[in-house]
């Protein structure tokens, strides 16, 4: 949540998704812990490379207090580093949201402690809140002072990556979902728990 390193934030960030997939593992859950693994690297990839091109952008630097206001700079990689911010945090229709949601509901229920769903519920949350301080330092807030030249969107070898990748963040996850699990998965929950994972 403190970390200014760009490159840090979204490696550390892999750690939370990783943090995700062992706790369906020890749901046994082993099939969604999978899925989670397959989404996960789809925008995890397109978050990687809009980090490349932002930090080839700004000068070679990974600071994100340097940054700010990039989003008039770099347009497509704003929307493209979005989209997949959205969809690490489970945003509904984003790949991640297929996987994330679906271990979440199972988990919840499952007669586990309420001990355990806080802290599912709380990692969530903290998920979705370095993923708005990263986007708040790097697109939206006051300009940080280093240099930024978008000659690097009229490349085509490193936005065409980033445009597909874009693209299977979209609909990465129905398609997995619907190869992996044939049969829908029917999950009975109360409102205020079935709400809770798109709240956090």
């Amino acid at each position: 949540i403190f970390e200014y390193d760009l490159k840090k934030i979204i490696a550390l960030s892999t750690l939370s998704q990783l943090g995700m997939m062992m706790f369906s593992i020890s749901l046994g859950l082993y099939e969604l812990a999978f899925f989670h693994l397959l989404t996960h690297a789809l925008f995890k990839a397109l978050l990687f490379l809009c980090a490349g091109i932002l930090i080839h952008g700004a000068g070679n630097t990974q600071d994100i207090r340097s940054f700010g206001g990039l989003s008039l700079n770099f347009p497509l990689v704003t929307v493209c580093m979005n989209l997949a911010n959205l969809s690490l945090c489970g945003v509904p229709f984003l790949a991640g949201f297929y996987s994330k949601d679906l271990i979440v509901e199972l988990a919840c229920q499952y007669s586990w402690g309420i001990f355990v769903l806080l802290m599912m519920f709380i990692c969530l949350s903290l998920t979705v809140l370095y993923s708005v301080r990263l986007t708040y330092l790097s697109f939206v807030g006051p300009y940080g002072g280093g240099a930024s030249i978008s000659v690097c969107e009229s490349d085509y070898s490193l936005v065409g990556p980033v445009v597909i990748l874009s693209f299977t963040s979209l609909v990465s996850g129905p398609i997995l979902s619907w190869l992996n699990f044939p049969a829908p998965v029917l999950i009975f929950l109360p409102v205020f728990l079935k709400w809770g994972a798109l709240f956090f």
